[in-house]
Parts: C-alpha cells; sequence; structure tokens
C-alpha cells in the first residue's frame, strides 16, 4: 500500500469516527435535550470533518452532518404521492364529542374498552421522511394528503431530523411528524427580519410553514425549526409494532424526537383530564399547541376502524377555545381591498394571544364596530380566531376614561380622493375608483394568491414592485413579463426573475374555478366560482350569460348575478380576459365533488365561528359531500350561524331555511348522522 492509500484509507477512518461523534452529539443537543460536549468542541469536530472532505471528496457523503447546511438552490419542488394517505384528524370542541367520537369506537369495535394515546397537537407543518437502508431519502410535506411536495434538501438542515439511523431498523420505512418553530426562536427571527427592513412573520406556524418551503436550502438552514415525530407511517421489509405506543417507543429507540409529553391512558376519562390538565399549562411551552390528540392505541383496531371521508375514525383532535386578552385599540386603520371595500382593521398596543404577538386585528366593517360600540382608545379583548385570525371581540367598558373617540368611516378613499359609496342593502363602503391604486395592488395579490392561480414568490413586495415600474396594468400583464424586466428589479437577480416566472407559467395549468376566483368580481368566492364553473363550463359561456341565466343557478342571487354580468360587460375587464386567454390559461372545465354523508346539502355559513376559520369549516362540509355557497338562495339546505351575523341570517329567516347555532353545526361535523334529528333553530 502505498503512502497516498494509507493517508487516505486513515482519512476515511477518521472522517467515520467524526460523523459518529457528531451524530451523537445532535442526537444528545437536539433531542434529548443533554449535551455532552461544548459550543466549541462541536464546531472544532466539524470543522475537521469539513477539511477531510475538502481533502478527499470521494469520502463526502450526501447523510453527512457537513450536509445539513447550504446547497444549491432548487428551481421547484417536486410533488410526491404518499404511500399512504396523511389524512386529516377531525376536531372536537367540547367533552361531550369527545365521548361520543368514543363510544362510536367502541361499538364499531365491539368492545367495551379501549386504551389511548394522547399527545400535544403541536400547531406546525405535517411532514413524512423516508429511510432506506438507515439513511434519510426523502423529505415530504403533507400537501393536501394524497400529494406532498419534496423539501428533502430542506428537511436535511433541520439537526433534530437523523440523516441516518440504526439500531436494528428495516430495510424501508417511513415517519411522520411535526416541524415547528419555538415561540423564542419565532421573536428571535422576527427581530432580525425586522433590523433589516423585511416583513414579520404572523406567527410560528406561518413562519416554520414559510421556511420548510423556502427553494433556497441555505435559507431553511438559517431558521430555528424543529421537529417531534408521532407516527410510523409504513414499514416494508419488518413488521409493524402491535400499538401506536410501542411505535413511539421504536421511534425513541432509532434516534427520533418524540414529544416528552405524550401518555398512555386506560379510556376516555383518562384522556379528558389529560386535555383538562394541559389547558392551563400550554402558555408555559416554548412552542404553541392548539388542542390535544387521542389516538386508539391499538394499530389492528385502528385498521379495524378505518376512515370516514377524509379523517380516521381512530383517532380525534380537541380543540381549545380560543384565548382572549385584554390591549388598547391605538387607533383604527383603513385598507382598501381588491373590489375597493374600505376595510377597517385596529391598531393595538401589542399583546401575546395563543402565543403569538398581536399588534393588528381586524375590525370587519362599520357596523360591527357600531354594534360593538369599540372607540379608538378603549381596553378591548382580543381573541385569535380559530387560533390564527386576531380580532376584536370589543371593549371593556368600565376602564374607560372619557377621552375615547368614536370611530367614522371616512367619506373619501384614504388611496386615491375618491368619494366612496355604501350601495343599499351592504354593509360595505367601497371606493368606486377602478384606477385606485390600492385595488391595483390588492387584485394582483389576490390573483397570485394560493386559492387563486397560486403564484409563488409573487408577495406584496413584488407586487408593489411591478405596478410601480408600470411593467403590470393588470393581473394578465404577468404573463408577458420578461426575464430581463424581473431580473432589473430591486433585489431580484436572475435566479429569482427565473423561478417567478416558472411559478407564472405553472399556473397556467389552475383548475379554471380557481381562475375564476382569481379574476378578483366582487361577491364571488371561491365557492361560488365553482358553482359558476358547474353551469358555465367556459368562460364565454359565463361572458355571455344575464341575470335571469345567472340567477336561475341554485345560490345566485340578485347582487350577485348583477356583479358578474356588470364584470364581463366592462371592456378592461373583458381585456383582461383575453391576455389569459392568449397567455394559455386554463378557461374551461369543471370541478370534482367528494361524495359523502351531506351529499346533495348545499351549506351557507355566516358571521365569525369561535372554534375554526370559516375557510376550515367549509373544507370540513366538503369533506362530508356537502356543497358550500357564499350566498343565501331557496336552494340553501341550512345556514351556520356564528358570532355577529350579517344580512345572510335575515335572508335565511325570510325564506325559511333552517339555521344552525355553532354548537349545533359542531354536532353535525362530528357524526353527520344526527342531522335527522336535530331541530335547527328559525
Amino acid at each position: 500500500m502505498t503512502t497516498i492509500d494509507r493517508d487516505h484509507a486513515t482519512a476515511k477512518l477518521r472522517a467515520e469516527e467524526l460523523r459518529a461523534r457528531i451524530e451523537d452529539a445532535n442526537y444528545r443537543y437536539y433531542v434529548l435535550n443533554e449535551p455532552t460536549i461544548s459550543d466549541a468542541e462541536y464546531d472544532a469536530l466539524m470543522r475537521e470533518l469539513r477539511e477531510i472532505e475538502a481533502r478527499y471528496p470521494d469520502l463526502l457523503t450526501p447523510d453527512s452532518p457537513t450536509q445539513r447546511v447550504g446547497g444549491q438552490a432548487a428551481g421547484g419542488f417536486k410533488t410526491v404521492r404518499h404511500r399512504v394517505p396523511m389524512l386529516s384528524l377531525g376536531n372536537a370542541f367540547s367533552y361531550e364529542e369527545v365521548r361520543a367520537w368514543y363510544q362510536r369506537a367502541l361499538r364499531l369495535a365491539n368492545t367495551e374498552k379501549l386504551d389511548l394515546v394522547c399527545e400535544l397537537k403541536i400547531d406546525g407543518l405535517a411532514i413524512a421522511l423516508t429511510y432506506e437502508n438507515g439513511h434519510l431519502t426523502l423529505g415530504a410535506t403533507r400537501g393536501d394528503g394524497v400529494v406532498g411536495e419534496d423539501v428533502t434538501h430542506n428537511i436535511r438542515t433541520i439537526r433534530s431530523v437523523p440523516l441516518r439511523v440504526k439500531n436494528g431498523i428495516p430495510p424501508r420505512f417511513e415517519v411522520r411528524g411535526e416541524c415547528y418553530m419555538s415561540r423564542s426562536g419565532f421573536e428571535q427571527l422576527n427581530a432580525q427580519r425586522a433590523a433589516a427592513g423585511e416583513r414579520v412573520f404572523a406567527n410560528p406556524r406561518n413562519a416554520a410553514a414559510g421556511s420548510l418551503r423556502q427553494l433556497d436550502p441555505s435559507i431553511t438552514a438559517s431558521r430555528p425549526l424543529d421537529t417531534f415525530m408521532y407516527q410510523i407511517g409504513w414499514i416494508e421489509g419488518g413488521e409493524m409494532p402491535a400499538t401506536h405506543w410501542e411505535a413511539l417507543e421504536l421511534l425513541k429507540r432509532w434516534g427520533f424526537r418524540v414529544n416528552p409529553n405524550v401518555r398512555h391512558v386506560d379510556g376516555i376519562e383518562e384522556a379528558i383530564a389529560y386535555c383538562e390538565e394541559w389547558g392551563p399549562k400550554r402558555e408555559t411551552l416554548d412552542y404553541d399547541i392548539d388542542g390535544i390528540v387521542i389516538k386508539i392505541n391499538s394499530l389492528a383496531v385502528q385498521e379495524e376502524l378505518g376512515f370516514v371521508g377524509r379523517e380516521p375514525r381512530w383517532a380525534i383532535a380537541y380543540k381549545y377555545p380560543p384565548v382572549d386578552a385584554t390591549t388598547r385599540l391605538l387607533d383604527i386603520g383603513i385598507n382598501v381591498g381588491r373590489t375597493g371595500t374600505l376595510n377597517p382593521y385596529a391598531i393595538l398596543e401589542p399583546v401575546r394571544v395563543s402565543g403569538a404577538l398581536i399588534s393588528l386585528a381586524t375590525l370587519h366593517n362599520e357596523d360591527y364596530i357600531r354594534r360593538r360600540d369599540i372607540r379608538i382608545g378603549d381596553v378591548v379583548f382580543v381573541r385569535r380566531a380559530g387560533e390564527v385570525i386576531p380580532q376584536v371581540i370589543g371593549p371593556v367598558v368600565a376602564m374607560r376614561t372619557g377621552n375615547e373617540r368614536e370611530f367614522r368611516m371616512p367619506d373619501r378613499c384614504p388611496e386615491c380622493g375618491t368619494p366612496v359609496v355604501r350601495p343599499p342593502g351592504e354593509v360595505r363602503v367601497y371606493c368606486p375608483n377602478r384606477n385606485c391604486p390600492a385595488q391595483a395592488f390588492r387584485l394582483l395579490t389576490h390573483f397570485a394568491s394560493r386559492d387563486a392561480m397560486d403564484i409563488k414568490g409573487l408577495g406584496e413586495a413584488l407586487a408593489q414592485q411591478l405596478l410601480d415600474a408600470n411593467l403590470v396594468q393588470d393581473p394578465g400583464d404577468l404573463y408577458s413579463l420578461t426575464l430581463e424586466q424581473l431580473a432589473g428589479l430591486e433585489r431580484m437577480g436572475e435566479k429569482s426573475a427565473r423561478n417567478v416566472l416558472d411559478e407564472i407559467e405553472r399556473s397556467k395549468q389552475r383548475p379554471y374555478p380557481n381562475v375564476l376566483f382569481a379574476l378578483g368580481i366582487r361577491h364571488v368566492g371561491l365557492e361560488t366560482a365553482t358553482l359558476l364553473a358547474e353551469h358555465f363550463p367556459g368562460i364565454d359561456d359565463l361572458m355571455r350569460a344575464d341575470e335571469s341565466s345567472l340567477t336561475a343557478i341554485p345560490s345566485i342571487g340578485p347582487s350577485v348575478a348583477q356583479s358578474i354580468e356588470a364584470w364581463f360587460q366592462d371592456e378592461r375587464n373583458r381585456a383582461f380576459v383575453e391576455k389569459l386567454r392568449r397567455a394559455g390559461v386554463r378557461l374551461s372545465g369543471g370541478p370534482a365533488h367528494q361524495q359523502g354523508p351531506l351529499s346533495g346539502t348545499t351549506w351557507v355559513l355566516t358571521g365569525a365561528l369561535e372554534s375554526m376559520t370559516r375557510g376550515e369549516a367549509q373544507e370540513r362540509l366538503r369533506a362530508l359531500g356537502a356543497r358550500t355557497a357564499d350566498n343565501v338562495t331557496r336552494a340553501t339546505s341550512h345556514v351556520v350561524v356564528g358570532a355577529d351575523p350579517g344580512s345572510k341570517l335575515d335572508r335565511a329567516r325570510k325564506l325559511g331555511i333552517p339555521t344552525l347555532d355553532e354548537a349545533t353545526f359542531l354536532k353535525v361535523l362530528a357524526d353527520p348522522s344526527v342531522l335527522a334529528t336535530i331541530k335547527p333553530a328559525g
């Protein structure tokens, strides 16, 4: 053996030793929270390993600890079809619903008792990790549960994720868990972004999701992401454990980070006691939880119970009620929406609510402010509706000093100075100026949003740049942008510009209902757009439709029909549509509908729900086979009434359509069969 060969062999052995020591240090620090070496010692080991790999490139392996940080920026994310679907959990918002779920499980399993496992419901992003021969080969997001995105390069940067595992592992297996950002890490990240003049994240969950979906892995590596693993998805070349509890123990032995607060309980009352225990304790954690997940322990029983719709019968998530906080309302601002609506919002003295620092909150509309008698200078109650959207609930009247001021909606648009209008029968005030710069900005960001054309990378900052540079008059101009134009904008560069252009090109294949929603027609949400696509399978048919043919559609009323007809009669809008047609955007095709126990019914929601957002409620209904609509008509089956309902409630009462309060609605979601036994209000 030559000297060179001996040196290479020595370096190989040393590299293996260094990797083993670094992996052990990572495991003890990030998983066990029991560090055994100092930061300086860790850095010295990493430095030596990098030097060996630089001297002998053939010794560099994909699972080396040096490969966690950096790497090449991706041009986009590939899709991944999950071998076993990652389906969503059903929610319970009371202990009665939890007990009802347990009793159904007992009945279906034909047994008198089931032991359970309780876990904290981490507020993060679901991920699935595939290992082959001990090496991490794939990291994917949940996506829609069936198809996710390949984020392997970004997953590799998270230090609590082992790049290779041992200890009696099967040849191939998948583990599932939650990627999240701690509260302390979130605050540190936002402080850094604010100091750099960058936009801050709204909450830790949004920050985690945005960080994991970066095209450049080095950006993900700079973010304080962490994981808890909670399930074995599948095993190939080995046997699944008999119980979920054994699976969690197995994950720990393999070196994965499992939440230390999981508990094996004997029956539903012990599970409820666990929920009660963690309600007041959740604010002591350094990460957000929004509830407790309760799972049947036996995997054989899990398989026997199966799924209903897109939810497992063998698990349920108990959701904690929203947390209120008090703070002072410093002022009321106005933003102008894409259709010209003037939307009031609260400017608050910053306050922490459910783990997020809140300084802005919604006030819905002028009538909401009047009914609640909310005044500038009031101490107010603030809540995160559905644990996401902050809203002002009302004033603390007893703390008034007499210096509070009543709010008055401006009589002119704050953006362009045009006199505002309030159409008869509507609660909204509008700026009628189609050339209002705020409307152009909102329409462009709406067009690029996830439920519309889903153009990733086209956020508020880039939208404003495009408008300021006069590169875009309406969203149809996006499809004429060139690489040179985009790359010439501030803080873009050729690589970022190319990524945005790729996203714009990809958006041409968005489903027709999403394209209709993206147009930004007043009163046409995604539900109405889906309904229109069913009845007018091509946009030319819709453009020719008049009010009478539109109102013939169930759930389309006169005001919506008039808005649609007027929009397509405007020459500027028709020119906008023609730009989309020339670009090759999909302008025809209908939606697919899922069958379920609520098939054949049409639901409308009005007012604010406390237990979930309106979008979540609509998704739950659609998963059960129901149709959802934006407006109340004679074809509406049921109307769900939340806090501060609008004119939809009056319309439902006038037409004699059954209405359900939130508590009744939650019972229906938990068990649709009870709908036949419920006597709705109204």
